[in-house]
Order: C-alpha cells, then sequence, then structure tokens
C-alpha cells in the first residue's frame, strides 16, 4: 500500500498558488479583524463545508439530527448542486469537508459526488457512523482524502448506549473492509480515522480501544471531548474531568475555555446546507441566521455580504449574546492525546 507522509495529500491541495494565496490571506484576514474590532474579508474561506444530506439513520440522543429536534426541513443534496458550488470555489477553497448534519452515505450520489471533487484537486474529508451498507472499494476509488468513523465503543453493549439504532457488527466490519479494501488496491487515500467520543460509559475502554485500532490497521484513532447541551446530559460526561470539555458542579456545567469575541469559523469555514442555504458555521444547526441561498446569489456575494458581515460583527464585539457561541467547539480542546 502507498503511504505519504501525513498530511501531504492535504499540503498538495493547497499547492495551487491561487489557492495557497487565498488561505494566507484568509487567515490575515481573520486576524486583523480580531485585533482591530473591524471587519476584514478580502479572500475566500480556505475550507467549506458542504452538508450531503440531513437526514440519519440513527437516533443518537445528543445529536438535533438523530433525537428529531432539528427544525430544517430534511431532504438530500442534488449532485448538479453540488457540482455548481465546487465550479463557484475550486480555484480558491482546498478543501471540502462534506459532512454537516445527517449520515452523508445515505445520499445515493454521494461517491460521484466526491469523485467530482476530487477530479478538481480538492482535499476531501467525509465522517460516517459507518452502520450501513457501504461499498468500501468505491469509497477508495472515490479519491476521498480522510474518511472519519464514529465508533464510541468496543463492545456492542457500550456503542448501544448512544448510537442509538446502529448496528455495531456491521461498523466493525465496515471498518475492517475499508482497511482491506485500501490495501488491496494500494492506495494511499482515504486516510482512516477511528473517531472515538468519550463518554461515561465508554470512558474505561481507552486502553481496549487503542488495541482494537491497531489490530485493524486504521491509520488514525482520534479522541473526541462530548458536548451536551443541557442539564439531562450530563450523565454522559465521563466521570473524569480531565476527558471533558467542560466544568460541572451539581446540574451546572460550562465550558473549561473563557469564551472571546473572535470565531475563525466565519472567516475560514461556511456551511452550505443540502438545500443550498449558506450557514454561518456548523453550529447553527437550525439556520438561526440566515444568510442567504447559493441557489439565488453566488457564493461571493453571500461570503462577502451584508449579512454575512453583520455577524461577523457581532461576534467581534459580544459573542456571548448568541446561545450557540456559549457552547461552541471554537477555541477549546475538542481531541484529546491520550
Amino acid at each position: 500500500m502507498l503511504r505519504l507522509p501525513q498530511n501531504a495529500d492535504l499540503a498538495i491541495a493547497y499547492l495551487k498558488q491561487e489557492r495557497l494565496a487565498n488561505a494566507a490571506g484568509s487567515w490575515l484576514d481573520y486576524r486583523r479583524s480580531v485585533l482591530t474590532k473591524r471587519v476584514i474579508v478580502n479572500h475566500y474561506p480556505p475550507a467549506l463545508m458542504i452538508e450531503p444530506t440531513n437526514i440519519c439513520n440513527l437516533k443518537c440522543p445528543l445529536c438535533p439530527s438523530g433525537n428529531g429536534s432539528l427544525k430544517r426541513e430534511r431532504g438530500m443534496m442534488d449532485p448538479a448542486l453540488f457540482q455548481s458550488i465546487v465550479d463557484s470555489v475550486h480555484h480558491k477553497v482546498g478543501m471540502l469537508i462534506l459532512w454537516n448534519q445527517g449520515e452523508p452515505y445515505l445520499n445515493p450520489e454521494f461517491n460521484r459526488m466526491v469523485r467530482y471533487a476530487a477530479d478538481k484537486g480538492l482535499y476531501t474529508m467525509c465522517s460516517t457512523n459507518a452502520s450501513l451498507s457501504l461499498d468500501a472499494t468505491a469509497i477508495i476509488q472515490s479519491g476521498l482524502s480522510k474518511l472519519i468513523i464514529s465508533m464510541d465503543g468496543i463492545s456492542k453493549a457500550t456503542y448501544d448506549q448512544y448510537r442509538v439504532n446502529g448496528d455495531y457488527d456491521l461498523v466493525l466490519q465496515n471498518m475492517k473492509s475499508l482497511v482491506e479494501a485500501k490495501r488491496a488496491l494500494r492506495s494511499a487515500t482515504p486516510q482512516i480515522v477511528w473517531q472515538f467520543i468519550i463518554m461515561r460509559q465508554n470512558e474505561h475502554e481507552i486502553d481496549s480501544v487503542k488495541r482494537l485500532a491497531h489490530e485493524i490497521g486504521v491509520d488514525k484513532l482520534e479522541f473526541k471531548t462530548v458536548q451536551i447541551y443541557s442539564t439531562d446530559d450530563l450523565r454522559f460526561l465521563p466521570a473524569d474531568h480531565e476527558l471533558s470539555r467542560y466544568s460541572a458542579e451539581g446540574k451546572d456545567f460550562q465550558l473549561k475555555t473563557k469564551l472571546l469575541n473572535r470565531c475563525r469559523r466565519l472567516w475560514t469555514q461556511p456551511v452550505i446546507n443540502w438545500d443550498g442555504e449558506l450557514s454561518i458555521c456548523c453550529y447553527d444547526k437550525d439556520l438561526q441566521f440566515r444568510i442567504g441561498n447559493i441557489t439565488e446569489l453566488s457564493f461571493s456575494d453571500l461570503w462577502f455580504g451584508t449579512a454575512m458581515n453583520k455577524m461577523r460583527r457581532q461576534i467581534l464585539h459580544g459573542r456571548d449574546r448568541y446561545a450557540i457561541c456559549r457552547n461552541c467547539g471554537e477555541g477549546i480542546v475538542q481531541k484529546l492525546s491520550i
């Protein structure tokens, strides 16, 4: 199997001069905006999140799509819309993050969508629950750069406590099949990442999951802290507070990190939902702040437009007024090195 140095394919995606200059300019715009408290946006974002669907096959209790609390209409992104988005941004954007709410592989056109983006030289990432029928060979051949498999347990009993309606054995087999297919095809991509969200019911499995990940042969194992939304969710926080992004006492909880009047996502990583609606970020799950639809206005018009700049200005001067910002992963430790 071919192997690339870690993140080499990501670097290659940005080697095109216009993308590299745009990424550098975008970061400079953000830093200058934070320092001056003035909105400065002269470049496209270096990365774009696109939602293939907001439909999911699982009913995870902390996920708006899974637990039924998501208010947006459900649907699948049309491949023609996806292609038009890619065509409009690929000369400057280097990375596509292909998920938001929902399970991407429920969209029957998803592998072809990935292939279209890969043929434009874009770095493509996808996150899947892998609890559905997957064609491992087709995924490897789609040109996907990175595949994150969310699996939060090394036994059915543990896994089922959060991944409601999931099939533990199927997920495990899909993970093995993807590793085997990648080897058989001698492909350097995708990087296969096992993502393990640490919660109270699985925190005792950390050492065991390390051994299992090594045995299966995934490229990387990532541990992620869990996000909660209400006091009812406190039962999911690990007993070991070092494994949590929150400080919790009784029924009160808050992020460990101080909330600052800044957010790089509004300069570097917007979201286009399945129906073409632009979101300020992935935390605006219900489109609370409507910016506009890419089927009605160009990406450039939306990105540099009045509605987006209004949000940027408000974030620079009072981010704590927004509930989604007060429970946002921006600037906090989400992934743990343990």
